[in-house]
């Protein structure tokens, strides 16, 4: 497998771990940013994110049927807080927008 396709691999195992949102709590992406720290150690997001253990986390969304290794975020609404700030960033790392706290995303398909 050449280089492409691992990377393509591991976005595919972190999508599912990341994105595992359960609906019923509101998502706070200031909060998530705070959480957000505990995946600075292998990932980057924004402008002058790079590729570092983990694959910048710009522009991703749910990938169903796959997961992610680490087994740090067991919280749902930690996962929900994550899952807001992500989608703040597009796929080239600008910031989109802000979603207030206590408003929901729409769901993921």
């Amino acid at each position: 497998m050449n280089s492409h396709g691992r990377m393509h691999s591991l976005v595919l195992v972190l999508g599912a771990g990341i994105f595992a949102i359960d609906l019923g709590h509101a998502q706070d992406a200031a909060s998530g940013e705070k959480i957000f720290v505990q995946c600075k150690a292998c990932h980057q997001i924004g402008e002058n994110a790079k590729n570092a253990v983990g694959p910048v986390l710009n522009g991703l969304a749910k990938i169903p049927g796959t997961k992610m290794a680490f087994p740090g975020l067991k919280d749902p609404k930690q996962i929900d807080d994550i899952v807001a700030y992500l989608k703040q960033f597009d796929s080239t790392g600008k910031k989109a927008g802000i979603v207030p706290a206590g408003r929901k995303l729409a769901k993921v398909q």
